[in-house]
């Protein structure tokens, strides 16, 4: 009873990081404009921002040394650090500092969390447990951006950043509240060598991490460029382009519900197959479906629904790969997302400037055969 209401507590604290992470993307033209800056400048900032993000094994070894609770702890004080310098003080360079500092902070809330309940739950239950957690991802769409959409619209870009600054200050106190001091469920480690060894001359761990940068390098290539071209192709403003992302929430809240009910039942490496042959249809049916407003609303709730069920079965299926440093695994994997939002991002307004969405799509199609062949050599071990 008690991991349960940990993983509920978990989901709500979740949605508050992940809000702070996930608005930029929808109010990516207004936060441009409110800073005097263009789009590109922007997707530069998404790039440098998952490039440093990559930088999370660097601090993967502190949660297999010093404890998941200490991890989770550290992670949230450098995220809320990094809001509350643009709550103070805000202009583009700060939004750059808070935006890297936020990122840092979650990449190393996520893994520190994720290996706590890996340490706990069996592998045959996990799929179910963390895809409970990772509803905080789809409800930050569908509730947290909405309600930034509208503070940013009735008060200006930075009106988020001190409502984040409080509530990390919230978070911090619940978890040091929630969370024992002593861990029976995991030995500390003591060389972070050992673990950084057993991650890196694994060939099924490199093709997992693999699997993560090519599948994000494609949804980051729609993240960064949805807002822009539903603003471009249909008008949108803040409170629709708000709506916008409450639909990508739903979609994702779907996909992590079937994950739940699916992911343990079908094994994990069927469910990510079919999560990859799902969202490169959806990929492909975007651009064309994408006409009209309803049909483009449509396209994207069937691309992230796609991109949210690889995504959560991809989280329990790396949680086994190194059982013996958990942690540093799923911080490593974590770099593997950065480098794939990195790419995408850098990629995302060249293409859609020079070539249209439609390449933006396609180009998303060609990263996920990519995770497909890493995943086909993973299975061989």
């Amino acid at each position: 009873m008690r991991i349960r209401f940990q993983l509920i507590i978990f989901m709500f604290l979740r949605t508050i990081l992940n809000t702070a992470h996930r608005m930029v993307y929808p109010f990516l033209s207004i936060f441009a404009r409110g800073l005097g800056v263009d789009i590109a400048s922007m997707s530069l900032l998404m790039t440098a921002r998952a490039l440093l993000g990559a930088t999370s094994p660097l601090f993967a070894p502190i949660a297999d040394q010093r404890g998941r609770k200490f991890g989770m702890l550290l992670g949230i004080a450098i995220f809320t650090l990094g809001v509350g310098i643009v709550a103070i003080y805000p202009t583009f360079w700060t939004l750059a500092i808070a935006l890297i500092l936020a990122l840092i902070g979650k990449y190393m809330f996520d893994p520190s969390m994720q290996a706590y309940f890996g340490d706990r739950i069996p592998y045959s239950q996990r799929g179910t447990a963390l895809a409970v957690t990772e509803v905080a991802w789809s409800m930050s769409f569908i509730a947290g951006v909405p309600v930034m959409g509208f503070l940013i619209g009735k008060f200006g870009w930075s009106a988020p950043f001190p409502i984040f600054t409080v509530a990390g200050l919230m978070v911090f106190a619940v978890i040091w509240k929630i969370i024992p001091n002593k861990d029976s469920h995991h030995e500390l480690t003591t060389d972070s060598k050992i673990g950084y060894r057993a991650v890196f001359t694994s060939i099924p761990a490199l093709a997992g991490i693999s699997i993560a940068m090519w599948a994000s390098a494609g949804n980051e290539l729609v993240n960064v460029i949805f807002g822009v071209w539903l603003e471009d192709s249909f008008g949108l403003k803040i409170a629709a382009l708000a709506g916008a992302s409450a639909v990508i929430g739903i979609s994702e809240l779907s996909g992590e519900g079937l994950v739940a009910f699916t992911t343990d039942k079908l094994g994990k490496p069927l469910a990510l197959t079919i999560g990859l042959v799902c969202n490169t249809l959806a990929s492909i049916l975007l651009p064309f479906i994408g006409q009209t407003q309803i049909g483009a609303l449509i396209g994207l709730f069937l691309f992230y629904i796609t991109f949210e069920y690889i995504l959560v079965s991809h989280i329990p299926l790396m949680t086994e790969l190194v059982p013996s440093a958990r942690a540093t695994m799923l911080s490593v994997n974590v770099t593997g997302h950065s480098l794939g939002r990195a790419l995408g991002a850098f990629l995302a307004t060249f293409i859609y400037q020079q070539f249209g969405f439609m390449l933006v799509a396609f180009t998303a199609v060609v990263f996920n055969l990519a995770a497909f062949l890493a995943l086909r050599r993973m299975q061989k071990g």
